[in-house]
């Protein structure tokens, strides 16, 4: 199980990352700013893909494949929430029986790597359609883009 939830964290990294996407997603009114988040990153790497990727048509497929990742990477988060909000109703429950969280959690686990599964294939789809100078190109820019975001490291760490 360490090993599933090890490959979907790496996985979301790479999909957040192939989206250009530096935001936290949170709850409530965050969402919001989670997804303006999204959209500056969606925004971003548009124009890496437009910087890096000469072929007009294969840039516009490129760019596609981003928005596929990203809608996944979504659909991948409020999953992820929902689980998290049967676990918190099974978990009020003083006579839940442990049969119950470990469903729960075989769940959200298979639907983690369905979802991890989907991204990595969309990966591929992407570094097939582009020569290796310009997924090299790509992401280094994004690599690039996403050290701007990063949270700065504290001296002596």
């Amino acid at each position: 199980m360490k090993t599933t939830k090890l490959m979907l964290l790496m996985l979301a990294a790479t999909a957040l990352a192939m989206a250009g996407c530096a935001g936290h997603h949170g709850h409530g009114m965050e969402m919001h700013s989670g997804e303006s988040a999204f959209e500056r990153g969606v925004a971003e790497t548009n124009e890496l893909v437009d910087q890096t990727v000469k072929d007009p048509e294969k840039a516009k497929q490129a760019k596609a494949i981003l928005q596929d990742i990203v809608a996944e990477v979504k659909n991948s988060i409020q999953t992820s929430r929902k689980f998290h909000e049967q676990m918190i109703v099974v978990n009020a429950d003083y006579d839940a029986k442990p049969e119950q969280f470990t469903k729960i959690l075989d769940e959200m686990n298979n639907a983690g790597m369905a979802s991890a599964t989907k991204i990595l294939g969309l990966r591929f789809k992407m570094k097939a359609l582009l020569s290796a100078q310009e997924w090299n190109d790509l992401i280094g820019a994004m690599d690039k883009t996403r050290q701007r975001y990063a949270p700065k490291k504290e001296e002596g760490k």
